[in-house]
């Protein structure tokens, strides 16, 4: 079964809104780049530059999507200069839901999909991005337990990634309600974002004008 989540100017419009919709996307403070991988904004999105640090939990949580099926996020159109990987990690919420939940620095998270450089080609994990109503889908992993999630959907984009801080991480989070009768909570090995990147691994450290494989930053994606 296929979803569409239409997250196409939401949730970076809310400060433009006197009183923004409940959304089920973690509100991002804008639509520049995180480029520090120390910083709490990595995680869901945030502007500490600008006071304030970290996103904040959405409202509203989708679903119920049953385990096993696949979403599709609607982007706005991205631009072809900001070829990278697109990643998409999922943790899971406590019991009460995710509407008040905060990771912080906990390694709760887990890779559940990512598409890097085709071959040593242009063609990236976000080129689809690049035209107009085109959109990205992950596959929710069949063996999960149900439960509520954040789902951290991001876009690296590399064009001036040659040194450190140049990688540029465009994260966004949205919360969804699963369904089924699976009992995993993903891998044991789970990670903290920050902390699950460095400035001198391969994949945030890297020049993509030249034709060199491309290794995808991260742990291994998480298969039941």
């Amino acid at each position: 079964m296929n979803h569409v989540l239409d997250t196409l100017g939401m949730p970076y419009t809310d400060p433009y809104y006197a009183t923004p919709p409940p959304r089920i996307i973690r509100p991002v403070q804008g639509n520049g780049p995180i480029t520090d991988l120390t910083l709490i904004d990595l995680q869901c999105g945030g502007y500490t530059a600008g006071g304030i640090v970290g996103s904040s939990p959405a409202a509203l949580t989708a679903g119920p999507v049953a385990a096993g099926s696949t979403v599709s996020l609607r982007w706005t159109l991205w631009p072809e200069s900001h070829s990278g990987p697109v990643i998409t990690y999922m943790a899971k919420c406590p019991t009460a839901g995710c509407s008040t939940y905060l990771p912080g620095t906990a390694a709760v998270w887990f890779k559940v999909q990512a598409t890097g450089r085709i071959g040593n080609s242009s063609v990236w994990g976000d080129t689809p991005l690049m035209t107009a109503g085109n959109s990205y889908s992950y596959t929710i992993p069949s063996c999960l337990a149900a439960g509520s999630y954040i789902v951290r959907h991001e876009i690296i984009a590399l064009h001036a990634a040659w040194a450190y801080p140049g990688a540029q991480f465009y994260p966004s989070c949205h919360q969804i309600q699963i369904t089924g009768s699976g009992t995993s909570t993903g891998p044991s090995n789970k990670v903290a974002i920050p902390g699950v990147y460095a400035p001198t691994d391969p994949g945030i450290t890297y020049d993509m004008y030249t034709a060199q494989p491309y290794t995808i930053p991260g742990p291994a994606v998480f298969t039941c």
